[in-house]
């Protein structure tokens, strides 16, 4: 099942790459480059460990594969927010403002989790907790963005085809079957235990899952159209109203100009006594 993880990983890869979908989710593409090149150097590592039972090769497997979890975990928050902002491509309003609720959100997350990391192991040992922490905030975050897509779909106009969904529906998939599984294995558990089958064959479920959408055609981009009194409309405009300083008009102050009235002034009694001497003259 681990080699059918790689092949299926490889073949998404390798769809994904086709179909050109790197230019729309570029973290999407990074993350499965990442499980393509990581899975073969954990698996000599582990076999070279097994096979020479030297310490070297067991601290090396741990280094790769806690440095390979933190990565996937930061790629995991990337691939959240182009996910978010692919489904709401149509509302740049409501996606600016929801850009900055969703990293704020995201912030919050990450203080909580630093926050609750048990420091009852000391030196290299807090790094699978730190890891494990940041994991289990991104998959939260997982689930939320996937609820938020079933909730919203014909809101935002978004059919479910459409590959944004297919990736939080396939990270949705990951994340619950993350949460159940830890509740229910223990540290003692063995590798050939049902519920590690159980573990891997859901993995490989999100993996048909991201293969599938990579195999559908790709739907001709359209306009959202919609009615103009429409909630959502008015909510785009004023979320797209908020923090828009607008058109700036410069205002000319009157200039100060006490000096020309009193030459004016000075130059009409010139004018007036010159004319009235004239008329006393003729």
């Amino acid at each position: 099942m681990n080699l059918a993880e790689v092949l299926f990983s490889a073949a998404v890869a390798f769809l994904f790459w086709q179909k050109k979908l790197h230019l729309r989710f570029p973290a999407m593409a990074s993350y499965l480059a990442l499980r393509v090149v990581s899975a073969p150097v954990l698996f000599l590592l582990l076999t070279a460990y097994n096979r020479t039972n030297l310490l070297i090769w067991d601290e090396a497997y741990f280094f790769a594969f806690y440095a390979i979890y933190i990565a996937s975990a930061i790629l995991l928050f990337f691939i959240c927010t182009e996910v978010f902002r692919s489904a709401l491509s149509g509302f740049p309003g409501i996606m600016k403002i929801g850009l900055v609720i969703f990293r704020w959100a995201a912030l919050v997350s990450l203080i909580i989790t630093f926050s609750t990391v048990s420091f009852a192991h000391k030196g290299l040992m807090i790094i699978p907790d730190i890891a494990f922490g940041l994991m289990r905030s991104v998959s939260v975050l997982e689930l939320c963005l996937l609820g938020f897509l079933c909730l919203c779909l014909n809101t935002l106009r978004l059919s479910v085809r459409d590959f944004s969904f297919g990736i939080s529906l396939g990270f949705g998939i990951v994340s619950a079957n993350d949460f159940i599984v830890t509740s229910l294995i223990s540290s003692k558990t063995a590798q050939n235990a049902p519920i590690q089958f159980v573990y891997q064959s859901m993995i490989l479920v999100s993996l048909a899952v991201w293969a599938a959408y990579c195999a559908l055609p790709e739907r001709a981009s359209a306009p959202v159209v919609m009615p103009a009194n429409s909630t959502i409309y008015r909510w785009n405009e004023i979320a797209s109203a908020l923090g828009h300083t607008g058109t700036q008009v410069a205002i000319q102050q009157p200039a100060h100009s006490f000096f020309l009235t009193d030459v004016e002034k000075v130059v009409d009694k010139v004018l007036t006594r010159s004319l009235k001497g004239r008329e006393s003259e003729s």
